[in-house]
């Protein structure tokens, strides 16, 4: 380790900034270590696109990664959910702290829960995963609503309920939570309603793989489980060859018996953007999963999905 400050880098938005500025706290009281933070503009950041249309993999992570293989900064805070599945050489996931809630959650107008919408509700979100999922429990419990592709970071989409453009949009919980904001949540929907993203609601820390001593101390930050569960979610998205803007949602969580923990459940959905076609299966392991054991969980249950046709309802090609 150095004497000179760790240089941290983050996207420039308002949670990233604030979820790295959490994590360089946390390795302060860890290794002792100052940390600054340096902030790197990503593709994602600066295209107006929807993230179906540029791609969705590696567009908010590409230019952190460039800048942590030139050397520029020491090492990066990514959203899990937004990397892609196949680790870059010379780069290592150095730790998974603790997950926040998983969860996707409602703001609308009028304080309304998702099921008090009114007929023709217009509700917003950016993620194909959400829009399948959200127009499927609206096929299967009678209601009407309807579903309004929108981008731009949490201040830009709550605007469009304030304004009135829209009757509601779909954030993530854990966005919400790591900048102060969950007091405008009008509803938490269950994961069995919409399962989140792979990775949704971690984070992810990742430094040059030739650097043993930041790795070890970075490595006091990891929350096992939390690692375990995201490495068979994005197990899961690389062997149905899904990318971040696929519409494909997984959970892994851990089944009690009293107080004994015995399996980790891992649960996915695969579903048109419409809601009028969806695979969801579910399958369990021993707790506790190695790396090779959460993988192994992952690809048995995409194997599954795969078939009973959830290559077709992502148009992705099949393995």
């Amino acid at each position: 380790m150095t004497d000179r400050a760790l240089r941290l880098g983050t996207r420039r938005s308002k949670l990233a900034v604030a979820q790295s500025g959490q994590v360089a706290d946390a390795v302060r009281r860890a290794t002792g270590q100052q940390v600054e933070l340096v902030e790197i503009t990503t593709y994602g950041d600066t295209s107006r696109e929807h993230l179906a249309q540029i791609g969705g993999t590696g567009v908010f992570v590409t230019a952190l990664r460039d800048a942590l293989l030139r050397g520029e900064v020491d090492f990066a805070v990514h959203s899990l959910k937004d990397l892609p599945t196949a680790q870059p050489e010379g780069l290592v996931l150095a730790a998974v702290p603790q997950r926040e809630d998983p969860r996707d959650v409602i703001v609308a107008r009028d304080a309304l829960k998702f099921t008090d919408l009114p007929r023709g509700a217009r509700v917003g979100t950016g993620s194909p995963r959400r829009m399948a999922q959200l127009n499927a429990y609206a096929r299967a419990h009678g209601l009407d609503i309807e579903t309004v592709p929108i981008r731009g970071n949490i201040d830009t989409r709550v605007g469009y309920v304030r304004a009135g453009e829209l009757d509601a949009v779909v954030l993530a919980a854990a966005g919400l939570s790591r900048i102060g904001r969950t007091d405008e949540v009008t509803d938490f929907l269950s994961v069995d309603t919409v399962l989140p993203a792979p990775g949704q609601g971690a984070l992810a820390i990742e430094c040059a793989a030739d650097r043993a001593d930041l790795i070890a101390a970075l490595g006091e930050l990891d929350d096992p489980f939390s690692r375990a569960a995201v490495t068979a979610e994005r197990s899961l998205l690389a062997a149905l060859e899904a990318g971040c803007s696929a519409p494909v949602g997984a959970l892994a969580d851990l089944l009690a018996d009293g107080r004994n923990v015995k399996e980790m459940r891992l649960r996915a959905v695969v579903g048109t953007t419409d809601g009028s076609r969806t695979v969801q299966m579910s399958t369990t392991g021993p707790v506790p999963l190695t790396h090779d054991g959460a993988t192994a969980l992952g690809r048995e249950l995409a194997s599954g999905m795969l078939a009973q046709g959830a290559a077709g309802l992502m148009g992705e090609r099949a393995l």
